[in-house]
């Protein structure tokens, strides 16, 4: 891990000055040697690479959605070209031109924060060995050096003896709980958001690899988490604990306001908008009504669920429209009918009974 972290020493001072900006905040409301004043400021670390990576995060969104809708056709090629790999991913590589897909770009907001991570590691490795870094002097040094956050050092790992850790003025005992904590706790959040993107967010009427390797990652990366978090200080745990519940929190906005088509949470959210539409009598909200507009254009091809959702404006005696405004079927006919000119309607004549056509008509009376 030292020599990975190594690879991205460019990053640390960048990585330290901002950590130090923070720190000058927070240290003025806890006090500079405070744990709470390094740790916040790990934290706010965090969420300032985060919200730089909103675009990258939407990127993601849309690659992924991309990757999910072309299994059905990625499956059909390897079944069709099964004993020619290269023709395979020739085809495969087709595919993704035609569609505009790009796997990679589903693992960008990882890869473009792994140096961020990597830097942290090394600033806070040179903490634990007393050594300054980037623009952290030695008065700084000292400061970091006894913050404690629940009697564990940030410079300090589940794996330090008893004498490292007293070296930072704790005990092993504390360094131990508060990291076993921090690595259940950001194991749990790993698996937690993993199954409610398989559980909630993926098309369940497609059976593809893709989906069975989602799952094998639900399992996998949780325990690599585990195994890797023994070796993680006290202020990487922080940094990755802070990162995971930030990705559960996105995560879930994005799959209540903007679920995959097919999914239970689609299922769930046009639910919810076909109570807004019956309470309103429209669509409010810009994001409500291009939802809308993409269901009918959909047409035929629309899943279960959009089926359901017209369906139920139907029988509620609504339309949906191309702009994704729902209105009333005779408010609709209406407008159909002021738009081909108001021409008035034919009136058919009332159907008589059987008794009534049989009797013949009364003569006028002679006078």
């Amino acid at each position: 891990m030292d020599t990975i972290a190594g690879l991205f020493s460019f990053i640390t001072t960048p990585v330290s000055w901002v950590i130090v900006q923070f720190h000058s905040v927070y240290g003025a409301i806890f006090g500079a040697d405070s744990g709470w004043a390094w740790g916040l400021s790990i934290v706010s670390l965090v969420i300032l690479i985060r919200i730089c990576l909103i675009p990258l995060f939407v990127k993601q969104i849309k690659a992924t959605r991309g990757m999910q809708a072309l299994q059905p056709k990625m499956k059909a090629i390897q079944e069709r070209y099964k004993n020619d790999k290269q023709r395979q991913s020739e085809e495969m590589m087709k595919l993704y031109k035609e569609t505009g897909t790009n796997p990679l770009s589903s693992c960008l907001p990882i890869l473009a924060q792994s140096p961020f991570f990597f830097a942290l590691y090394h600033v806070l490795s040179a903490i634990a060995n007393g050594q300054t870094i980037g623009v952290i002097n030695q008065s700084l040094l000292e400061s970091a050096r006894q913050a404690h956050i629940f009697g564990a050092p940030l410079a300090a790992k589940f794996t330090d003896s008893a004498e490292k850790a007293a070296s930072l003025n704790a005990s092993i005992t504390d360094v131990r709980i508060v990291t076993a904590v921090m690595i259940v706790l950001m194991s749990l959040s790993q698996f937690y958001t993993q199954r409610q993107l398989m559980q909630k967010n993926v098309d369940l009427s497609v059976k593809t690899p893709f989906m069975q390797q989602q799952k094998m990652l639900m399992y996998i990366f949780p325990v690599i988490f585990a195994v890797m978090g023994i070796n993680f200080p006290v202020g990487v745990l922080v940094y990755w604990l802070t990162t995971n519940v930030w990705t559960m929190g996105q995560q879930m906005y994005v799959i209540n306001q903007n679920p995959t088509p097919g999914s239970k949470a689609q299922d769930q959210y046009l639910t919810r908008l076909l109570k807004h539409v019956s309470s309103h009598g429209d669509v409010k909200g810009r994001g409500k009504k291009k939802i809308v507009a993409a269901i009918v254009a959909k047409g035929p091809d629309r899943n279960d669920n959009e089926r359901k959702f017209i369906t139920a404006l139907t029988k509620q005696g609504m339309a949906a429209h191309a702009d994704g405004s729902v209105i009333k079927s005779s408010e609709a006919t209406a407008d159909a009918d002021a738009a081909s000119g108001g021409a008035p309607k034919r009136q058919q004549p009332k159907r008589q009974s059987k008794s009534q056509r049989q009797t013949p008509p009364s003569k006028p009376s002679k006078k």
